[in-house]
């Protein structure tokens, strides 16, 4: 679910820009909040009391970079077809 909320908040920044186009840098709060949660997700499932008591284990490494991804890319997509459409 973090994972899929990290792709979210990429792709939610911009209507039509692309992230190359605004880069990943530019908003440094985000950058913070994001560190932040990925943090506060990798506690919750590598610390073996919390792992107790919220039921969780530790996922592979696959799934981390792939769930962000199939969130953003799709978006990613949409805003070329966007920019397309309008010429831009």
């Amino acid at each position: 679910m973090v994972a899929c909320q990290v792709g979210t908040a990429l792709a939610v920044r911009t209507d039509r820009a692309s992230l190359r186009s605004i880069g990943l840098a530019s908003n440094r709060l985000l950058l913070w909040g994001i560190a932040f949660e990925l943090a506060f997700a990798a506690t919750i499932v590598t610390v073996p009391p919390l792992q107790a008591i919220f039921g969780t284990a530790v996922p592979g490494p696959a799934i981390l970079i792939a769930f962000p991804i199939l969130v953003w890319a799709p978006d990613e997509l949409r805003r070329a077809v966007l920019r397309h459409r309008t010429g831009r």
